[in-house]
This record gives structure tokens, C-alpha cells and sequence, in this order.
């Protein structure tokens, strides 16, 4: 295992160390594919070991192995919706490291239908990926999280958010009421939890990003991109390193007195 890098504590700033992850071990949920394999790629290349997890084994090691050509990257597949998988993925990570710096709760769902005729079985769906699978990994997981915590180098839990959990959407002209609803509660839960938690000094935050090419977007892009872009501040939609950014300053020395914060990565596209 590698030596775990202590920080800097003087009065000196050293940029060259300020976002490097080596030493870190992260898990990232959903890391197989879209904001999560960006992030675990961000990781990789900051220094991290890092483990993935999606639902779908064979598409989990697959992107594993793809990714080991950056760094140290392991794939433990899961469905973090079901309380089974869940606590064999606890199980499965606290059999192969001792320590967890880094928690990104990126895996969610959404769900789209007219008012009229959205389907309950949907609407549980979204609200218990995105919300109560969020909360009870993160309890599980917070032993590993305070073996690896410390004062001055807080280990971090990061939850993505979105920019819909902001402001309500309108430009994909289908109701995503689970969704939106299921996000304003990360960006909640998110504040509970750093609260709760900053004593163990583990910090919590969230991302809220905007657009980004991913799976679940893919199908809006594909409709309405020339009206997302517009409606965006930037006129565009988010690049991969932007995302692996925001994660690895979440991440680093750099974001270790930040806690409680939500923080869009959507070119502004929720306050206009």
C-alpha cells in the first residue's frame, strides 16, 4: 500500500502538492461510465488508488482495467440501490484497504414522464438510488472514512448533485419531478451530513453540475443541445477535465477547509 502523504502544515504554499491525491484511496459509485469514470480518471492521474463500482459487473471491470493504464484502479461491481449489494460492496472495499480518504456518491438515476401518467415504480426508483442509497453508503462506509481522517487532511465524501436540484428544468419539456426533487435533497442532506460528520473530520459537499456528455444525457443532448447551449451563460455544456477538476480540489489539500458546500459546474446555467 502506498504511504499516505501528510500535508504541508506551515504557513508555506506549495502549489505543486496542493491537488495531489497520491496516497489516497477513493471509491467512486457509478464510476464506470459518464460524471464517474471522468472523476476516477481525475483521481488516477492526481495520484489516488482508486475503485469503481457500477451495477453492471462485466462493464465495471471492463472500464477498470481500461483505466489501470492511468493508475492503480479497481473495480468492485454493485447495485448500491439494494441493501444486499450494498453491504457486500462495504465488505468487498474493507477487505482491500484499510482506509478510506475519498467517498464520490455518483451513481443515481432519473426518470421522465408527462404529470399525468408518471409511473410510482419510477418515482420510488429515482428517489431511493439518488437519496436513500446515498445516505446509508456513506453511514456505512464512515468507520473507513475516520480511519483516514484527520485534522488537518479531513477525509472528504463528495455528492453529486445537479444544477436541477437548483433550479426547476424546462428545457427538456418532459417532467422529471423525482429527480430534481431527489437532488435538492443531496444538496440538503449534504449540509445535515457535514455537520454531522465534520467532528469525525470528514467533510461533506456536493457538486451540481450542469450538462456533461454522459449516458443519462444523452438522449437530451441528442434532442435539445442548440437550446441547452443557449441557455447556458458559457454556450456550452461542461468538458470532463471541468468535472475532474471541481473533484480534485473537493478532493486535495486545496479543498480541505470546504465543507457543507453545494457548488453548480453548469457555466451558470442556474442563475439565469
Amino acid at each position: 500500500m502506498t504511504d499516505h502523504v501528510t500535508p504541508d502544515t506551515n504557513n508555506a504554499i506549495n502549489v505543486a502538492s496542493l491537488f495531489d491525491l497520491t496516497g489516497k484511496t477513493a471509491l467512486v459509485t457509478g464510476g464506470s461510465r459518464g460524471i464517474g469514470k471522468m472523476i476516477a480518471e481525475g483521481y488516477l492521474q492526481a495520484g489516488a488508488t482508486v475503485y469503481i463500482s457500477s451495477r453492471k459487473a462485466e462493464v465495471c471491470d471492463q472500464v477498470a482495467a481500461e483505466l489501470s493504464a492511468i493508475g492503480s484502479c479497481h473495480s468492485l461491481p454493485a447495485d448500491v440501490a439494494s441493501d444486499d449489494d450494498r453491504s457486500r460492496l462495504v465488505a468487498a472495499l474493507g477487505a482491500s484497504t484499510d482506509r478510506l480518504d475519498i467517498l464520490v456518491n455518483n451513481a443515481g438515476a432519473a426518470w421522465g414522464a408527462d404529470y399525468a401518467d408518471f409511473p410510482p415504480s419510477g418515482f420510488r426508483k429515482v428517489l431511493e438510488l439518488n437519496v436513500t442509497a446515498l445516505f446509508f453508503l456513506t453511514r456505512d462506509l464512515t468507520p473507513l472514512l475516520a480511519t483516514a481522517a484527520d485534522p488537518d487532511d479531513p477525509a472528504r465524501v463528495i455528492n453529486i448533485g445537479s444544477m436541477d436540484g437548483i433550479k426547476i428544468p424546462t428545457v427538456l419539456q418532459t417532467g422529471t419531478f423525482p429527480y430534481s426533487a431527489s437532488k435538492a435533497a443531496v444538496h440538503h442532506m449534504t449540509k445535515a451530513l457535514a455537520l454531522e460528520l465534520a467532528p469525525h473530520h470528514i467533510t461533506v459537499n456536493a457538486i451540481a453540475p450542469g450538462f456533461f456528455e454522459s449516458k443519462m444525457t444523452e438522449q437530451s443532448l441528442e434532442r435539445f443541445r442548440d437550446d441547452i447551449e443557449q441557455r447556458c451563460p458559457l454556450g456550452r455544456i461542461g468538458r470532463p477535465e471541468e468535472m475532474a477538476g471541481i473533484a480534485i480540489y473537493l478532493a486535495s489539500r486545496a479543498g480541505a477547509y470546504t465543507n457543507g458546500a453545494v457548488i453548480p459546474v453548469d457555466g451558470g446555467t442556474c442563475v439565469t
